[in-house]
């Protein structure tokens, strides 16, 4: 298991303090999300591999981000109970954070050092991009926000090490 990214600190969207390591699992879904963005209704395709791969062993988690046209100007409570009224959002929150910049999360200094997006820029271009840890951290693969989450499943049915069922 890769220590550094397993004991870096996180605070979820009700202020508790957890690392990585609180949320095992066999693969974990990283996303960068906004509550007024276009690609917002993917909290529903989220939620739905929440439901479906959680008992195989996938842990998503999201982590509200305001960098991008300001797309989520709530405070995290407003947060949370816009994601469960509007799309019944019970995977994992995160308190709001920065993916670039000088005050970007150590999660994601770590993720895009490890998976830089096109032509090697680290640099996340918008909301919903996805990281998937796999591997117990030594595999971590990155898709655009435009990638729906439904779109994830043969990789994440891989990261589990299930046979596809259907």
């Amino acid at each position: 298991m890769s220590e550094d990214l397993f004991s870096i600190p996180l605070t979820t969207i009700t202020g508790q303090a957890k690392t990585l390591a609180d949320f095992p699992a066999k693969a974990i879904l990283v996303v960068n999300t906004a509550s007024e963005c276009g690609f917002t209704p993917q909290y529903k395709g989220l939620e739905q591999l929440w439901q479906t791969y959680r008992d195989s062993g996938l842990m998503v988690l999201g982590f509200p981000c305001n960098q991008f046209g300001h797309q989520e100007k709530g405070n995290n409570q407003e947060i949370a109970a816009f994601c469960e009224l509007n799309f019944g959002v019970t995977f994992p929150l995160f308190a709001k954070i920065e993916v670039n910049g000088a005050n970007t999360h150590p999660l994601y200094l770590y993720l895009k050092s490890r998976a830089p997006g096109l032509l090697g820029n680290q640099a996340i271009k918008w909301n919903f991009t996805k990281f998937l840890i796999t591997e117990q951290g030594q595999k971590i693969e990155r898709f655009a926000p435009v990638t729906k989450p439904e779109a994830l499943t043969e990789k994440i049915v891989q990261g589990l090490n299930l046979s596809r069922l259907g």
